[in-house]
């Protein structure tokens, strides 16, 4: 199904944000984020830093999104604040289960980037036909997702 992005959000102080497909030039900015990520050592599985084709395997093997600002008073509106994966949990008849996984510029949390993302992503995955979303993992000690629970949609 074809979706009409970008969409324009707001986040909770008020800054315009884009949600949309992740480009090819935006690919080593969110791998750079990623990797960063990874080295925090608290909310991705991977031992060390993945490199382009460690990445694509990982992320790109389906469909990507990003956040970026679309606010004329931001410093650099083309800088990725969030991003997020999502593909079939599994093959077959069970791929109508999907999974995400998420990411949030570290200097951007508490902002509600990952509740934009959860619910853009539930959205979505609606519209590509996906009936449920299953998530494989969620560590204890993931202290950037204690700024909020994206799933608390009241």
């Amino acid at each position: 199904m074809n979706i009409n992005l970008p969409w324009q959000k707001s986040l909770k102080n008020g800054t315009k944000v884009n949600l949309d497909r992740m480009r090819l030039s935006e690919q080593n900015a969110v791998r750079a984020l990623l990797n960063q990520i990874i080295i925090e050592d608290q909310t991705y599985p991977q031992n060390q830093p993945l490199s382009e084709v460690e990445f694509a395997a990982y992320w790109m093997t389906h469909d990507a999104f990003v956040v970026t600002a679309d606010d004329e008073t931001a410093a650099t509106p083309e800088e990725i604040l969030g991003a997020f994966y999502l593909k079939p949990n599994f093959p077959g008849r069970c791929s109508h289960i999907c999974n995400a996984g998420f990411i949030v510029q570290p200097s951007m949390r508490g902002q509600g980037i990952g509740r934009l993302m959860g619910q853009g992503m539930l959205e979505i995955a609606t519209l590509q036909g996906y009936t449920a979303v299953m998530f494989n993992l969620v560590f204890a000690n993931n202290t950037p997702s204690s700024y909020g629970n994206p799933w608390d949609f009241r």
